[in-house]
């Protein structure tokens, strides 16, 4: 495994479902394993001081490409690209059965932390343990059509964009300047150098990126339908199961994306349950601005 700085070295593949995943597989193979899970618009890389920290402590740890990222592609043409929770959570589940992980704990931010958050809530035997910034993610379509106060409609003006083919277009055109918008709004205390920026915006280079972003948040506003496979899962997740395994949310105290505070969504975590709040102007990147809490709670959840 390469420094930090100069990313992971050692990327591999493996077919799990409809996917071919690309993943980072470190630490010792009889180790106990964690799960790493990225956003939108981040990567792998997010947890590059992350690994190191968790490796060192004997803990196997698997960073995979979410569908639309990176290395992962689809086995078929014929696939939907379909950016909706169910789906990611299978995906999810589908490797640690490619890679025989029976059990894991779970941790991630933004995407990754809502599908940690569907894995442990409707398949905890999978999951040992869970780690999620920003809390419970867990939602439906329905919840998706009500309408927000205008601060926080505002908040969530690039859902609204990319609700139009102008925002498709836009997007297409202009992705790394896009995904740094979000990241000095997200982050708005957080300094990251070129470097930093290019080594996870080359990940948006995926051809099927944009197709999953789109879909994605056009199936959060119901504009956009899903795969009728994943339709008995989605009304599970509309119904707002609890999550009942050791949990630990994480909340940088300036992260500038769309968040609920958790007096809101704490009563959802029904098994052993902190949150943190982890200051020092610490953004919606949170493994990647504040490793070393991260990488704590991961290994103490």
């Amino acid at each position: 495994m390469a420094r930090a700085a100069d990313g992971f070295t050692d990327l591999r593949q493996v077919e799990a479902g409809v996917l071919n995943v690309g993943y980072v597989d470190a630490g010792p193979p009889d180790g106990d394993a964690v799960i790493l899970l990225h956003g939108w618009p981040y990567d792998i890389h997010s947890f590059a001081d992350v690994v190191p920290l968790l490796t060192a402590a004997g803990q196997r740890v698997v960073v995979p490409y979410l569908r639309g990222f990176g290395t992962t592609r689809f086995l078929s043409d014929d696939t939907m690209r379909n950016g909706e929770p169910a789906a990611m959570g299978l995906d999810l589940i589908a490797l640690m059965d490619a890679l025989k992980i029976d059990t894991a704990k779970l941790a991630g931010f933004d995407w990754g932390a809502r599908t940690a958050d569907v894995v442990a809530a409707l398949w905890p035997e999978r999951c040992r343990g869970l780690v999620s910034v920003s809390g419970y993610l867990i939602d439906g379509q329905k919840s998706g059509t009500v309408p927000l106060p205008p601060k926080a409609e505002f908040a969530w003006w690039y859902q609204y964009y990319f609700a139009t083919e102008r925002g498709r277009k836009g997007y297409d055109k202009n992705r790394r300047d896009f995904a740094k918008l979000i990241w000095h709004t997200a982050s708005p205390k957080w300094t990251f150098d070129d470097a930093t920026f290019d080594r996870s915006a080359a990940a948006f280079d995926n051809p099927d990126h944009v197709d999953i972003v789109i879909h994605n948040y056009r199936w959060r506003l119901a504009l956009a339908d899903g795969e009728p496979q994943y339709e008995e899962i989605e009304e599970r997740l509309a119904a707002k199961p609890k999550i009942t395994v050791p949990s630990i949310s994480m909340e940088g105290d300036a992260n500038g994306a769309p968040h609920l505070e958790p007096t809101v969504y704490g009563k959802q975590f029904a098994g052993p349950y902190e949150h943190r709040t982890i200051g020092g102007g610490v953004g919606h990147n949170l493994p990647q601005e504040a490793p070393q809490a991260f990488a704590d709670a991961v290994l103490e959840v």
